[in-house]
């Protein structure tokens, strides 16, 4: 039997070493390279956290839906598309009979690049249960689809919801367009197509629902100027990761920008609107300028804002924690807002 010899051992042991090192460097050379020229990985990391967050703050809803709410899931506003998928949410006593509720479509957030129909599913029961038809709409998202897929998506979505409205509980005269984070700019967006001939030619669409169908909107949390941000060398890999998966490049077209910087576009046809953001939400300087764009064309604006130093700091998104007094207060405030209209 042969002993081991030492010298030997070290240097397969260093050799494996050195072998082990340079593996790790050329993986890591080729991460940074497929990162600085794809904004795939960083996509995906990100709809990793959100969509694991979105389900969270859902599941965390279930137990603040009361009874008496009936649903349909899985429904198609277009058979053309696999992603175009709605769910409807409605009162129990509804079903069965023909009464048709004023309707929200809620929009939901994930930076474009995440987020589902079914990570609103609870918030959107919490509505229905007021009394009305409420719409969770899916949408393709970035960087397999870019802007602006969405919006034509969505504005067919509201076709098919006015085409359909007899079967499915909707009041076709009276329409609100709602949603959270990139669901708030989605909404805004289409509000700002229905509500303004131009800004619809410009973007060669046909608005799928006529104007004194909309009676308002509800935004949440939203980016609504984004020439503000877009084109900063500077910006954070977060945002740097969502400018290039959805507009499609780093910096993106300036026209596209403009476009999709709908505060930029409102007019005094915009419908009376309810916004609202947390004070340390890092975007909460956009929510502050629709407000404020929307009220020099005299629209009628329903804010809730808070101070810098409003303690505890509300978040991103700070509306779907029910267990903050503060979000309680925004579900009331959007329930009288509704009711208002």
């Amino acid at each position: 039997m042969t002993a081991s010899h030492p010298v030997r051992s070290l240097h397969h042991q260093r050799r494996g070493l050195s072998i082990l090192l340079a593996t790790l460097a050329l993986l890591t050379g080729a991460g940074l390279v497929a990162f600085r020229t794809s904004p795939w990985p960083s996509a995906l990391l990100i709809r990793w956290a959100f969509d694991r967050g979105g389900v969270a703050s859902d599941a965390a809803l279930r137990n603040h839906v009361p009874a008496g709410v009936s649903s349909q899931t899985g429904l198609r506003y277009d058979t053309a598309d696999p992603d175009a998928l709605f769910d409807i949410h409605f009162p129990a006593k509804v079903a069965g009979t023909d009464r048709r509720l004023t309707t929200i479509v809620w929009v939901h957030g994930g930076g474009f690049l995440a987020g589902s129909r079914t990570q609103v599913a609870n918030y959107a029961r919490l509505l229905a249960a007021d009394g009305y038809t409420v719409i969770a709409v899916d949408y393709s998202i970035a960087p397999g689809a870019q802007y602006p897929t969405p919006v034509r998506q969505l504005n067919r979505a509201l076709a098919h919801l006015s085409d359909n409205a007899d079967r499915l509980h909707i009041d076709r005269t009276r329409f609100v367009l709602a949603g959270d984070s990139a669901g708030a700019q989605l909404a805004a967006q289409l509000a700002a197509l229905v509500s303004s001939p131009d800004y619809a030619n410009a973007m060669g669409l046909t608005p799928g629902i006529a104007r004194s169908q909309l009676v308002g909107t509800v935004l949440f949390c939203g980016p609504h100027d984004a020439l503000t941000w877009a084109s900063d060398s500077s910006a954070s890999w977060f945002l740097r990761t969502v400018v290039w998966s959805y507009l499609g490049a780093m910096p993106p077209d300036r026209e596209k920008v403009e476009q999709f910087s709908v505060a930029r576009h409102v007019t005094p046809a915009f419908p009376p609107t309810f916004i609202s953001v947390g004070n340390a939400d890092p975007l909460a300087p956009q929510s502050v300028a629709m407000a404020d764009a929307l009220q020099r064309e005299g629209v009628r604006v329903n804010r809730l804002f808070y101070a810098r130093d409003h303690a505890p700091a509300l978040g991103h998104e700070y509306q779907f924690d029910l267990e903050r007094e503060e979000a309680r207060h925004a579900l009331a405030r959007v329930r009288a807002f509704l009711d208002g209209l």
